[in-house]
């Protein structure tokens, strides 16, 4: 517990930092809620740097440290508004911390986030084992963007904070850094609604859906993309204090966040925004060509900026487009039972797991639909609204959210489809709640106030309870992880193995699909331990036990062949009957629970 809630401040605190020096530094010296994303961005980048470098994480995490502290000072009689901003974001961060930390209050402890949804997180800890040991690693060397990954070596060699607990960690501080950055949104509302609103736009339905199976990427691409939003906004806006030529750096900056994150797909949400805002901002200009030439320099120093964070990255950004992932003729369902709704991007979904369809759960069909229906209408009432009132950074992101799902749905396979619905989901619930709460964006029409308010009160209820659905439903596993379990893999190959794990991780922890997960690519049996003294299954050749239960063979016929710490490997004496009762753990079924595909 200790471990995950030193984590959580300690990204949130140097992203703020960062980030806020950062865009201290392009003129602006009001506080930005831009800063979370800015800064996160930014320290993906800098840990991705260094926790290559010798020390085992230390390097990246002094570095980190250095980083926020000189931040810190240069901010220091530099920004004005930290007591309002104080104000507002301590309670959304108290309550996003809250809702972050429900998956570990319903299952009574801490560990890998969604092992029973989707195995994955096993492979992205080897990942991060590897690159903290300054060695390549499967994901490495195909390009995957291990920014995140940098972040946990960070946090495990300047803290001291294992990998599994940095994970968690991270993953529940890029919730809050989204409610944080949804601040944006709300700088006119009264405190309650704007509070309200954070969370509502900060966690919705899907972003917390796939927090609760331990995917941190989606949830960055997601936080990134409305931060990106919100920049378009403002740099169009601008302000009388800021130097117009670095006013729009940021958007570079939370760019290459992308990329570090997502990779070079992660720029398509980013490009299709900037695109669709820039084309209908310069039609509703009569004044097309002074604006064109005004806006020549800024962009020319933001892809300048751009090309510097991102540049040592284009290398791997060319491997990971091969990448199975983008196979449309690939495992494309990865843990997902079929294709999922464009609707569950409006929030309203009441079921904790997202993958099932309307009528699998405890709520009727009927009650999908109706919460769908009431989502979309607030959506064309927001997207109006936002049009007539020349606030169209959002609806802009929105329009090229939804060509990214069309796109995948069409061309695509359902795992990228439900990935792109993910992201959209905060967007989407922006256009909903920002004329509801504030009086930045008028209603297109006076009439019918009351109705569109109590309408309005309804889907925030509603929606809010649907996250925390999703939340309390979120499987946590083992506490702790060592790569040696995977080192094992060349050694057993294809033969039968016999895992005995305590009860404590096959019941409390869901570690059978991790253990699977593990030894894929050969026939496994997994049982408790008290299952030791009889006869093993039929077939089995090697049996692996805890260490901790001590060197006595669980069955007769053994001897110890290896001690890969914290697991003993043993092998069976003496013939052995081909036919076998443990299932196949092939590598493609195994991807079926994958987040990776």
């Amino acid at each position: 517990m200790v471990a995950t809630y030193v984590s959580i401040p300690a990204v949130c605190f140097a992203s703020l930092l960062i980030g806020q020096a950062a865009i201290a530094l392009c003129g602006r010296r009001e506080w930005s809620w831009l800063s979370p994303a800015v800064g996160l961005s930014l320290l993906l980048w800098l840990v991705w740097m260094t926790a290559r470098l010798p020390g085992e994480g230390l390097t990246a995490g002094l570095s980190a440290l250095g980083a926020s502290i000189a931040a810190g000072a240069y901010l220091r009689g530099r920004v004005s508004g930290l007591g309002n901003a104080a104000r507002a974001g301590l309670p959304v961060g108290a309550l996003a911390l809250l809702a972050v930390s429900i998956p570990f209050i319903a299952e009574g402890h801490f560990g890998i986030l969604g092992t029973s949804f989707n195995p994955d997180m096993s492979q992205h800890l080897l990942a991060a084992t590897r690159l903290g040991d300054g060695d390549a690693s499967q994901l490495s060397t195909q390009g995957y963007p291990l920014g995140p990954h940098g972040i946990a070596v960070a946090l495990e060699g300047g803290l001291g904070v294992a990998l599994v607990q940095g994970f968690s960690g991270l993953t529940a501080a890029v919730s809050i850094l989204a409610a944080l950055t949804a601040l944006g949104l709300f700088t006119d509302a009264r405190p309650v609604q704007r509070t309200v609103g954070a969370l509502l736009v900060g966690l919705p339905y899907m972003v917390v859906s796939y927090l609760a199976q331990g995917a941190f990427k989606e949830t960055m691409q997601a936080l990134f993309v409305l931060a990106f939003a919100l920049a378009l906004h403002e740099a169009g806006r601008g302000r009388p204090s800021e130097d117009r030529t670095l006013a729009a750096i940021p958007l570079a900056l939370i760019a290459a966040g992308s990329v570090f994150a997502y990779s070079f797909a992660g720029l398509a949400w980013l490009l299709g925004a900037a695109g669709v805002w820039a084309v209908v901002v310069l039609i509703r200009r009569r004044d097309m060509l002074r604006v064109l030439k005004v806006s020549a320099r800024p962009f020319a120093f933001t892809l300048v900026a751009f090309a510097v964070l991102a540049g040592p990255e284009f290398g791997r950004m060319l491997d990971f487009r091969e990448f199975e992932t983008f196979d449309p003729a690939g495992p494309g369902l990865g843990n997902l039972f079929g294709q999922i709704s464009p609707f569950e991007s409006l929030g309203i979904w009441p079921s904790g797991d997202f993958r099932l369809t309307p009528g699998d759960g405890a709520v009727p069909a009927f009650g999908y639909y109706l919460g769908a229906a009431l989502g979309l209408v607030l959506l064309l009432v927001g997207l109006i609204a936002s049009v007539r009132a020349g606030a169209v950074a959002l609806p802009s992101a929105l329009a090229a959210a939804s060509a990214i799902y069309l796109a995948a749905r069409i061309g695509g396979t359902p795992y990228q489809a439900a990935k792109a619905v993910e992201i959209a989901a905060p967007v989407a619930m922006a256009v909903i709640v920002v004329p509801l709460v504030t009086s930045q964006i008028p209603l297109p029409s006076e009439r019918g106030r009351l109705g569109y308010r109590l309408a309005g009160g309804v889907f925030a209820v509603v929606a809010l309870a649907c996250s925390v659905l999703a939340l309390a439903n979120a499987p946590v596993g083992p506490t702790d992880y060592s790569s040696k379990l995977t080192e094992l893999r060349p050694l057993v190959g294809a033969d039968s193995t016999f895992v005995l794990a305590s009860d404590e991780l096959l019941d409390e922890q869901h570690g059978t699909p991790y253990l699977a997960w593990e030894l894929r690519g050969g026939r496994v049996c997994i049982a408790p331990e008290w299952r030791a003294g009889g006869p093993p299954p039929r077939g089995v050749r090697f049996v692996i036990t805890d260490a901790g239960s001590g060197e006595r063979p669980p069955f007769r016929s053994l001897r110890l062949l290896r001690r890969p710490a914290p697991y003993l490997l043993w092998e069976r004496i003496g013939p052995i009957e081909r036919r076998s009762d443990c299932p196949l753990i092939a590598v493609r079924e195994a991807r079926r629970g994958s987040a990776l595909d």
